[in-house]
């Protein structure tokens, strides 16, 4: 994962310079292999440009890149004098059907896709979007142009809603589809159906997970069976804090000292962004002895955190895999899950809760609905009791 996110962010800048200078041609990636594609002589009418590519039979890997620049400086000389020819390059001809079903979707793809990677309100690192960009919109971009070359289809609503179909209702996969081509149908000024959130539906728990929500009790207990101190600090930092598995390690605990305010700050470089969070139940700091990771240089895992060399993924796969090895009655979700509920059962706005948790208040109301619900309706219920009393 690493090296296909640097082979991306290395395309991404090389096609950058060449669009500041007004080259048209771009070095792409298709699977493993990297190709030239941008406007080119016809096959038949030399004298009429029409986009194509040039298979160049290099692996996406670093030296691949390399030599692809010395091959699209070699292209662009040729056509700046004259010299272009097919019989150059065709080692591997380009299928007329293939070519005209991909383009479409391909070019709004990369389109997106440099909108996506320039977009000056995106203010995280850049090892953040190009794990948001990994995870959060390619999978679903990648089925959606697979879609469109596999049924020859036009690049439109029916499309797009092709491809949230092929997910499975209330799953967070469809939901996270849902998400990432909505934002792909704004760039293109396609307008989604208004029932496209409810298509979408499926973000979180689903619904038999409503009654399945550790209990505090089971948290507290589980956090014993951890025998690495390490980890056991790594778990009741996500219990108490509501961290998402990789937060862990990108956080700025200065204010768990024994005078603290015991309000963390998540790190910008995570995958929303910074935000600070206040631990529910505030006694868990002393409990779990989070003081630890405070005094202690060495408290936490020795992982790597840099990410020139990881992902954001990586880091919480460890997480994942631990609480796995354990055997813990409970995902490092559940903590995270468990922690959001508590702030709606103490009447914590939703607003400030979605924002302690790195997410916007629509996913917020989307994912904990039913006890959202629930909260709301009792203290409606509360209110006309205390009205008939008085």
């Amino acid at each position: 994962m690493t090296n296909e996110m640097n082979i991306t962010a290395e395309l991404l800048k090389i096609n950058q310079e060449l669009a500041s200078k007004g080259i048209s041609l771009r070095i792409e990636q298709r699977r493993q292999l990297l190709n030239i594609r941008g406007p080119l002589p016809s096959r038949t009418q030399k004298e009429t440009y029409k986009t194509q590519r040039i298979s160049l039979h290099l692996p996406a890997q670093q030296e691949g890149v390399k030599e692809a620049k010395k091959l699209l400086e070699i292209v662009l000389f040729q056509l700046k004098h004259g010299q272009f020819s097919w019989k150059h390059w065709s080692n591997k001809e380009i299928k007329p059907r293939d070519q005209a079903q991909n383009n479409e979707a391909f070019d709004a793809i990369e389109s997106f896709k440099s909108a996506f990677f320039t977009n000056p309100k995106r203010k995280k690192s850049s090892s953040s979007s190009l794990t948001t960009w990994s995870s959060a919109y390619w999978p679903y971009l990648k089925r959606l142009r697979d879609l469109q070359i596999k049924n020859h289809s036009e690049l439109d609503i029916n499309l797009l809603n092709k491809a949230l179909s092929s997910y499975s209702e209330n799953s967070r996969s469809r939901q996270q589809c849902g998400i990432a081509l909505a934002s792909f149908a704004n760039h293109l000024n396609l307008e989604l159906p208004e029932n496209w959130r409810a298509k979408a539906n499926g973000y979180g728990l689903h619904k038999a997970k409503f009654r399945e929500l550790p209990s505090d009790h089971l948290i507290k207990e589980s956090w014993l069976q951890i025998p690495n101190p390490q980890w056991r600090l790594v778990y009741g930092l996500m219990a108490t804090y509501g961290l998402r598995n990789h937060e862990v390690f990108f956080c700025d605990f200065a204010s768990l000292t024994k005078d603290g305010d015991k309000i963390l700050r998540v790190l910008p470089n995570t995958k929303t962004g910074e935000h600070q969070v206040w631990p529910f139940h505030p006694t868990w700091n002393n409990i779990f002895g989070l003081e630890e990771v405070i005094e202690n240089p060495k408290a936490l895992p020795r992982i790597n955190t840099d990410l020139k060399t990881t992902t954001l993924q990586k880091v919480g796969r460890r997480v994942s895999e631990q609480f796995k090895r354990y055997k813990l009655p409970l995902t490092p979700y559940d903590l995270r899950h468990a922690w959001a509920i508590r702030t709606i059962h103490i009447g914590l706005p939703d607003t400030v809760a979605a924002r302690m948790m790195g997410h916007s208040v629509t996913i917020h109301n989307q994912t904990y609905h039913h006890w959202i619900t629930r909260r709301d309706q009792q203290q409606a219920v509360d209110t006309a009791l205390a009205r008939n009393v008085a």
